[in-house]
């Protein structure tokens, strides 16, 4: 059985970013690796956080600047951030703007300026990975990409092992989902759910392989994976960072490789744990690139993957 796109064609213009500019370089820092040492690059993190940790106080806003310009430079952070479209010195400062103006708030998954530079720089795998890929600028651009196909299609001929919920767009439909929250406040994951239920197969692939996963190692009544964010324009994203949520850019979402799955509610049904680590065995083998949000967690296609995934997706739908 052939599936599809279901869009209406790429239209002119659509979704190509403008070349990068010429990328300036620190002083002491190394031409760029060919390829950076992931395990290296997450455990020099791991190593920062717990420095910027110690360093939370609003009066170590200048040790934490010293710390951050310090610790970048490590070879083994430093060879990630200069292979993204940035260059390190971009990412340096974009990471203490970030700093700078971080304010709290509920809608934000950082939590603490501690996971403000975990979500940054472990997201840096992603537009390193694919650096070279167009962004979708606009939600029309994403509604129309060729590249993408239409999740309701697929849902409704039972082709997801994946759940998802779309966001309301009317004052009715708001309604509607506050009410079902009140009267079961614990039947669904808090989310706002998809702006745009459009997805590249390659991720509708891996994302069913682990909901297959999910499913083959828990109990018959646990909840299938549930899928909170997919491609994002990067209107959208802009969007989102007016509202106070730590959407970064660059964005694997809006390059149309990344998605965020559901994890705190899990834990009602015990298999949380279970989640992260068959997350985290992907990662381990070089598929994805995992980023811990809190209630949410960030993963990303690596570019090593991607044939395999398409292939699968097109065994899996008859192509």
């Amino acid at each position: 059985m052939r599936v599809p796109s279901r869009s209406p064609g790429q239209r002119p213009g659509s979704s190509v970013t403008p070349p990068a500019r010429a990328r300036r370089r620190l002083p002491g820092v190394p031409p760029r690796a060919a390829a950076p040492d992931l395990d290296a690059y997450r455990a020099a993190v791991a190593e920062l956080l717990v420095e910027v940790g110690a360093l939370a106080g609003e009066s170590c806003a200048a040790a934490r600047q010293v710390l951050v310009d310090q610790r970048l430079r490590e070879p083994a952070i430093a060879a990630v951030l200069d292979a993204t479209p940035q260059g390190l010195i971009g990412a340096r400062e974009t990471l203490l703007l970030e700093m700078a103006r971080y304010q709290p708030n509920t809608r934000s998954s950082a939590a603490d300026l501690t996971a403000l530079v975990r979500i940054y720089l472990l997201s840096r795998v992603d537009v390193m990975w694919w650096r070279g890929a167009p962004t979708f600028l606009t939600d029309a651009q994403v509604e129309a990409s060729p590249d993408l196909v239409d999740l309701e299609w697929l849902r409704r001929r039972d082709l997801l092992r994946f759940r998802y919920t779309e966001q309301p767009r009317t004052l009715l439909g708001r309604g509607v989902r506050a009410a079902r929250r009140r009267l079961r406040p614990d039947a669904t994951p808090r989310t706002a759910g998809l702006r745009l239920r459009r997805a590249r197969r390659e991720m509708v692939a891996l994302l069913n392989d682990v909901g297959r996963e999910l499913a083959a190692s828990t109990p018959p009544a646990t909840p299938p994976l549930w899928v909170t964010s997919l491609v994002r324009s990067a209107e959208h994203q802009h969007r989102l960072r007016r509202l106070g949520y730590a959407a970064m850019v660059p964005s694997g979402h809006c390059l149309g490789w990344a998605a965020d799955v559901e994890m705190e509610w899990f834990g009602r049904f015990g298999v949380r744990d279970t989640l992260a680590e068959l997350l985290l065995a992907r990662q381990r083998a070089g598929e994805i690139n995992v980023v811990d949000e809190g209630q949410a967690w960030h993963l990303c296609l690596a570019p090593a993957a991607r044939r395999r995934l398409r292939r699968a997706y097109e065994a899996e739908m008859g192509i």
